[in-house]
């Protein structure tokens, strides 16, 4: 809108300026033609009038009176020729003359014998004044060319470009006001006509496929407006349905995977206790005298299978369900230090850049936290391995907490480190996969990230940040 009044405003005065200077070419033209018309009209009646004989030669003689008289009656400066283009007479005052020019161009005569009207009118600049001139040819009463007329007509445009720049000046106040009004205008419209758009953008915005959306309520709107509304009100209906087709797919793939890792992890003892107990059937012997001995061996195999069955419903139990938050205001570096407590190689080292860095977290899952990194860290590093380092660090840093696990291990290679967080994922020849995965799922609880850098044979680092919420 402020763009068309702009525009509007540059064409009408355009077109104005265009029309003033029009209006002062046809205004100078006319005024000419008619002096020229009265001109040739009263040297017409001198002729016709004088006693000298209607020659070339006698014209000086014929207005040599009255020359002055015509030029004052007309306003307007007079001058004669002979037919060659010299000059005979003009009405310039003595001290103008020699302004005068004395011979008329070749090329100006030249034109004016081709014309058919025995007219032609020249623009001259003289002085830096624009000169709008006329030649034209003055007959004898037998219609022969006797002289020719020239009239020097000073274009005089002070007036119009006065007028003009009074009506610029009254245009610009005008539409100053028309400006402003247009930004107004615009600004309401606008924003009357893009509050619902902003509305539908901010609801675009929020959509998520792992929440409920809100529809769009408009009291009012356009037709455009509301066919919009429309279809993001059915896209939400849709999303909606596939979100819950999409999540009771993702869970019954997540039972399907658990089920086959639990019948998995549960038949790997399972056979050695059949086994056991097979070969136990088989050998038994009342009457041995090691029938104790051989008793108790068979006895803590099956313990031993049975502690790794519960180690494997427990693991699945605890990845499967998470134990509500308890969030509680601690210190983040106290409880890092007393997790580290139950570790007894002498390897590790903590170091906190902070002595207190107050924070809710829940203090078993923090504890769960810290532990698991130190175990794996401890497990990466080979038995053989001499100067084993396991170094945790917690520090303050932009308002968030964060908490370093380094070893000196062998690093996880480029192929595993896509999958280092999945589920069931592990490079150890023991263990479930999930304790990583748990680890992810706590800390993004908090909305916190866990990162970590490795490097074949150097080491791996893991970093753990969640944010500080007193």
């Amino acid at each position: 809108m402020i763009l068309l009044t702009l525009i509007a405003s540059v064409l009408i005065a355009s077109v104005s300026i265009y029309q003033f200077r029009n209006e002062a070419r046809e205004y100078h033209q006319d005024r000419l033609e008619r002096k020229e018309n009265s001109i040739v009209e009263h040297i017409n009646y001198i002729l016709q009038t004088t006693t000298y004989p209607l020659t070339t030669k006698n014209v000086p003689l014929i207005f040599k009176e009255r020359i002055h008289e015509l030029s004052n009656i007309h306003s307007l400066e007079i001058n004669m020729y002979d037919l060659e283009g010299n000059s005979l007479i003009t009405s310039k005052a003595l001290f103008e003359l020699d302004t005068l020019q004395p011979k008329i161009k070749p090329s100006t005569l030249k034109i004016l014998k081709s014309t058919i009207e025995k007219r032609y009118v020249e623009f001259d600049m003289i002085n830096g004044q624009q000169y709008r001139s006329s030649y034209s040819y003055i007959k004898d009463n037998k219609f022969k060319p006797l002289f020719i007329l020239y009239l020097p007509y000073e274009e005089d445009t002070d007036f119009y470009k006065n007028e003009l720049r009074n009506f610029l000046i009254r245009f610009g106040q005008v539409y100053s006001i028309m400006f402003i009004i247009a930004i107004v205008l615009s600004y309401f419209l606008s924003s009357y006509i893009t509050k619902s758009l902003k509305i539908i953008t901010d609801k675009i915005q929020e959509t998520n496929l792992n929440h409920q959306n809100k529809k769009i309520e408009l009291q009012e709107g356009s037709q455009e407006i509301n066919l919009l509304v429309e279809s993001y009100n059915n896209m939400v209906d849709k999303l909606e349905e596939s979100a819950v087709k999409l999540a009771q797919s993702e869970r019954e793939q997540a039972w399907r995977e658990m089920a086959k890792q639990v019948a998995h992890e549960i038949k790997n003892p399972l056979t050695p206790m059949r086994l056991t107990v097979q070969n136990f059937q088989r050998r038994f012997d009342e009457n041995d005298p090691n029938v104790k001995l051989k008793l108790e061996d068979y006895s803590k195999t099956l313990i031993q299978q049975i502690d790794t069955m519960s180690a494997v419903a427990n693991a699945f139990s605890n990845f499967a369900s998470m134990p509500a938050q308890q969030n509680e205001t601690l210190n983040v570096v106290t409880i890092v230090k007393l997790s580290l407590e139950i570790f007894n190689e002498n390897y590790i080292q903590f170091s906190a850049l902070n002595e207190e860095i107050i924070a809710r977290f829940d203090r078993t899952q923090l504890i769960r936290v810290i532990t698991n990194l130190v175990k794996n860290a401890i497990q990466s590093i080979p038995d053989e391995q001499e100067n084993k380092s396991v170094f945790v660090t917690v520090f303050e840093e932009n308002n968030n907490v964060i908490i370093s696990v380094k070893d000196n291990g062998i690093g996880v290679s480029k192929d595993n480190q896509s999958r280092i967080f999945e589920p069931k994922f592990t490079t150890k020849s023991s263990g479930m996969g999930l304790g990583l995965a748990i680890i992810k799922n706590i800390i993004e609880n908090y909305n916190g990230t866990i990162t970590f850098n490795s490097e074949l044979g150097i080491g791996t680092e893991f970093i753990v940040s969640f944010p500080i919420t007193k």
